[in-house]
């Protein structure tokens, strides 16, 4: 029966009705692929990269599955539409992610739904990624068969056309990068920021995509060989908490992990992508196994770092850690930094790095909630004469300047506009800075 005036009025507006979440339990996973086997004509599609899963619920039932991953490495349109020379892209092209599957569930489906599902995907893909993968994207692209559909959605979503792709298909292993597949598609983008094809055309980015520069950094150690050896030997002692599936050796798995993380990678995806960009030389050093007849080294999945560090004891690691630092300590500068970072969600390892990266000191808390006592903790255990102790807001307290100041260092420490006090009496130089 058609609803009356007043029931048209009062029933909430599609918008109000989706919400999107991020999932990656091996059960939601599961059925996020058996939705798209059953129900799309690709059927699943494998992760590859810095990967993301969006369910879309509509009055809290399943309606809409959306999977997004690393885009296309080179497209006319799409390039030249940025402005993008094989520089800039080579170096910015993280910052684009692809649309790789989209589906709107055949029980959920009403007028309007998909390019509904679309804007709401995009409004916290944003968010999402950056807390996922620590730099924000700011370009989306994706394809659609042109033999099959015509797109109505996108247009309606305010996606861009940029014409028809010849239809290729990417082939590792196979002489061409690229094999043709007959199947044409058209490409649509999508800007995430509206700045995005300035972003993608300079050439430096703000801290919150600088992340996804991927131009400099790919196969580079933060430490000598031979201090990745000797970390190495330290590691291989720490219990390994799998009870099967140790092809690969918990020291090589634990100092790649330490790298990745003194190289600004923490979230599990970063750790993985961290140790592909090693050359076969590193991965002989850190004592990989050789693929079968060949003399290439492998390195361990994604799903290796993820057994490993959601089972691993953190005390364990830290106290290992620990042992190794106190045995290069002769070989440090005397410029530290405080700095915290997660081991999935289950600790904290608060850290004390030299300027170059190098760990001082380690400690381990349950949360953000206890960063700032173990940073206490790590100053209290470290000779700290004639250094310069640098810290963010967060440990901006007189215990933790008093600490310092008593074993002979020097800090700088950052203010916040909302420690009103204390900044008012900086300005006023009413208090010495050491």
């Amino acid at each position: 029966m058609k609803p009356t005036t007043t029931e048209a009025i009062t029933k909430p507006s599609l918008r109000n009705r989706l919400e999107i979440q991020v999932i990656d339990s091996p059960e939601e996973v599961k059925r996020f692929n058996d939705y798209l086997n059953e129900e799309h004509y690709l059927g699943a599609t494998p992760p590859v990269g810095d990967f993301l899963r969006q369910v879309v619920t509509l009055d809290g039932e399943w309606a809409a599955c959306i999977a997004w991953g690393s885009p296309a490495y080179a497209l006319k349109d799409r390039d030249r539409w940025i402005g993008w020379d094989a520089r800039r892209r080579k170096k910015w092209l993280k910052l684009v992610i692809e649309q790789r599957r989209f589906l709107v569930l055949e029980s959920a489906r009403e007028p309007n739904l998909a390019s509904a599902v679309l804007g709401a995907s995009m409004r916290v893909i944003s968010d999402q990624w950056k807390e996922r993968f620590s730099y924000r994207p700011v370009l989306a692209e994706t394809f659609t068969d042109i033999e099959a559909f015509q797109g109505t959605c996108y247009k309606a979503a305010n996606w861009i056309g940029l014409g028809v792709c010849v239809g290729n298909s990417r082939v590792r292993g196979q002489g061409t990068f690229y094999t043709p597949n007959g199947k044409p598609k058209k490409l649509w983008v999508k800007e995430i920021d509206l700045r995005a094809r300035k972003i993608l055309t300079s050439d430096e980015l703000s801290p919150e995509h600088e992340q996804g520069d991927v131009g400099s950094k790919s196969g580079e150690l933060p430490l000598r060989e031979d201090q990745v050896l000797s970390l190495r030997e330290t590691l291989r002692k720490v219990e390994d908490p799998r009870d099967t599936n140790t092809h690969f050796r918990v020291g090589s798995v634990l100092t790649i992990t330490s790298m990745a993380m003194l190289s600004g990678h923490v979230q599990v995806t970063q750790i993985h992508r961290f140790c592909n960009t090693l050359s076969q030389n590193h991965r002989a050093l850190l004592g990989l196994p050789r693929k079968k007849n060949t003399k290439f080294y492998k390195v361990p999945s994604y799903s290796v770092f993820y057994q490993v560090l959601k089972r691993l004891d953190p005390e364990k690691l830290a106290s290992a850690l620990n042992g190794w630092i106190d045995q290069n300590r002769g070989q440090l500068p005397g410029t530290f930094a405080l700095d915290g970072k997660s081991i999935r969600d289950r600790a904290m390892i608060v850290t004390m790095t030299q300027k170059e990266g190098t760990p001082v000191s380690m400690a381990v808390c349950k949360g953000k909630g206890h960063e700032k006592n173990a940073g206490k903790k790590l100053l209290r255990q470290t000779p700290l004469d004639d250094c310069i102790v640098t810290a963010d807001a967060l440990h901006c307290d007189q215990e933790t300047a008093q600490i310092i100041t008593e074993s002979g260092g020097d800090y700088v420490i950052q203010v916040k506009d909302n420690q009103k006090h204390l900044l008012k009496r900086l300005k006023k130089k009413s208090i010495p800075l050491r």
